[in-house]
């Protein structure tokens, strides 16, 4: 009762005897004199063997006070650990057109009677009218309501009700294999190939619903033997995960919001109408920054100056590629040289990693990061060499998945083969990306005092020594000896004293 607010008041009402067995820390609970429940972190206490157990916010086992609780369980052999799944009845018919017919014949002589199975799929008619009366259309359409019994051929009518959309989006892509095929609901062999999902994406608003029913069906299809001559055919995956989930990897988007801060509706007027947009600044500029200004799983506020800065990167970018070089004729530094080339390379590594996890705004940032260079080397001989046009390539080549549209078009204007979207995706050489100096943060003590400059790869002993060495490090060492200099290699240096 001391921990759970709707127990406490029953023990009160009751006066039952109010025991604490989490203590926070600082504090002192006393069951005899508290005045509502304490649902917070602690210390277990009045608990035999787990007295000084921590208690945190964490659900399940990574609470250590319930991990604890239950190996102590499990080895008394007194309780196992189970999830609770708060599972209740699905009512899946619904008054709609669209939407899975239920296959069931009523007959005044023989009661409910399914369709027989030669005669499925139940085919929806396609001249139903849709009225406001808040029943199936399909009970208004005599053509289908009205049927034969298939037991005594008398009279009979049609279960006009439909089934939630549910029931075939919770499968869809295993339909979606062969849609064709006729033997199954799917082609074994398609299976074999395609399935288990690789990557499925969508809104988090799908966890308790769509998520829920697709995983269900495919351990129903499992457990009933659907998937029986379904063979793995790509090694990477352990066969008898095969079809325990319906999915491998699942990345939930985040949500949009209004400027308001508030879920975009109607009835608040915060709806923001992507076709204005498309129309004011083009489809490219508004999907880069769709995925520019918000981390994907996360979501945001919507911005309607923010597009402006996507716009200016757009257009520099068209600018950098299109207009006539004004560069001095000259030999390239070669120093320059590995500058750009380097960060070519850099942007390759970051952009291909972000993809690959969903980071698309860090993705665009890098190409930008990549844009200015350009402009700083665009107006100097290298804008001549080899790599700028490396450069260039590769900087249309990492824009294409976020910019479609433009990429294409000055893909064709620097003589590239069509279509930039078939071209093999940029390489990146990690020698060449590396950086030739690096910059260590020295710390005295854990607070920053100075910044040294290094060549990549110098040792661990250089690195501390020119640390120490530094005057600013000096100062604050007061002419004590270190106790301990600790490297984090290529990052910082931490003195002690």
């Amino acid at each position: 009762p001391a921990h759970d607010q709707r127990d406490f008041e029953f023990a009160r009402k009751y006066g039952l005897e109010v025991r604490v067995v989490i203590q926070p820390e600082g504090e002192e609970l006393d069951g005899a004199t508290m005045e509502q429940a304490y649902d917070g972190p602690g210390v277990m206490v009045n608990s035999g063997p787990f007295n000084g157990t921590a208690v945190t916010e964490e659900k399940g086992r990574k609470n250590p006070g319930i991990s604890a609780v239950i190996d102590w369980l499990e080895e008394q052999g007194i309780g196992r650990e189970a999830i609770n799944y708060r599972l209740r009845d699905w009512l899946i018919s619904r008054q709609r057109y669209w939407g899975a017919p239920i296959p069931i014949i009523y007959c005044k002589k023989c009661g409910t009677v399914p369709v027989p199975e030669e005669d499925l799929p139940v085919i929806l008619p396609d001249d139903v009218e849709f009225m406001p009366t808040g029943e199936s259309p399909l009970k208004f359409h005599e053509g289908f309501r009205y049927t034969t019994c298939p037991q005594c051929g008398g009279k009979a009518e049609r279960e006009t009700d439909t089934m939630d959309t549910f029931m075939c989006s919770s499968w869809y892509q295993y339909r979606y294999l062969s849609p064709h095929y006729d033997k199954g609901p799917f082609d074994p062999r398609e299976a074999s190939y395609w399935l288990p999902v690789d990557q499925y994406t969508g809104g988090i608003e799908h966890a308790t619903m769509h998520l829920l029913y697709t995983r269900f069906f495919t351990k129903a299809m499992r457990d009933c033997g659907v998937f029986e001559g379904v063979e793995r055919m790509d090694p990477e995956h352990q066969p008898e995960s095969m079809f325990d989930e319906p999915m491998t990897r699942l990345y939930n988007q985040g949500i949009i919001l209004g400027e308001d801060r508030e879920k975009m509706s109607k009835s608040r007027g915060n709806v923001v109408d992507p076709d204005d947009l498309v129309a004011t600044y083009g489809a490219d500029a508004v999907r880069a920054y769709l995925m520019f200004a918000f981390k994907w799983d996360q979501g945001g506020p919507w911005d309607s100056q923010g597009i402006n800065g996507v716009v200016r990167f757009l257009n520099d970018v068209w600018a950098l590629v299109t207009e006539p070089l004004q560069s001095p004729e000259g030999e390239a530094p070669a120093e320059d040289v590995r500058a750009l080339r380097r960060k070519v390379h850099q942007t390759i590594l970051r952009v291909t990693t972000d993809i690959e996890e969903f980071g698309f705004n860090t993705a665009i940032a890098a190409l930008m990061e990549l844009k200015n260079t350009m402009q700083r080397y665009r107006t100097t001989p290298v804008a001549r060499t080899e790599a700028w046009d490396e450069a260039v390539r590769t900087l249309l080549l990492l824009l294409a998945p976020f910019t479609p549209h433009i990429a294409e078009e000055l893909w064709a204007r620097i003589g590239g083969e069509y279509s930039i979207h078939q071209q093999p995706w940029p390489v990146a050489d990690e020698e060449i990306a590396a950086e030739e100096m690096i910059t260590i943060v020295v710390q005295v003590n854990g607070k920053v005092r100075d910044r040294i400059t290094v060549p990549a790869g110098t040792d661990e002993e250089t690195v501390k020594a020119r640390a120490l060495a530094s005057e600013k490090v000096q100062a604050h060492l007061d002419g004590k000896s270190p106790r301990k200099v600790i490297y984090v290699p290529g990052r910082l240096v931490n003195i002690v004293v």
